[in-house]
């Protein structure tokens, strides 16, 4: 996609967006709600769908470094637990064709 990205098993939790200014958490709406209460200069949800999904937009100027490494830690574990929950589910059945 041509900027960086930080994976979780093969998940992206978080993305360095182009311009270097803003980056992106994927967290739950509980959490991007909270850090946008908690610091609405720095943290607003991404455009459309992915923001009112959790992805987060962090203006990296205006967030300190404690609360940027929180939002990281939440996304990774969030993503980690995503990814551990998709696999211990069973792969649905699958329809064989008839001949």
């Amino acid at each position: 996609m041509g900027h960086p990205d930080f994976r979780v098993g093969g998940r992206i939790f978080a993305t360095l967006h182009a311009d270097n200014r803003h980056g992106m958490v994927k967290i739950t709406l509980e959490q991007q709600q909270r850090f946008m209460e908690s610091d609405p200069g720095a943290f607003t949800p991404e455009s459309g769908a992915w923001g009112r999904q959790g992805c987060t937009r962090v203006r990296l100027d205006a967030v300190d470094e404690e609360t940027l490494g929180e939002a990281l830690s939440l996304a990774s574990q969030h993503c980690a637990q995503r990814s551990a929950s998709r696999r211990s589910k069973p792969a649905p059945a699958r329809r064989t064709p008839r001949s």
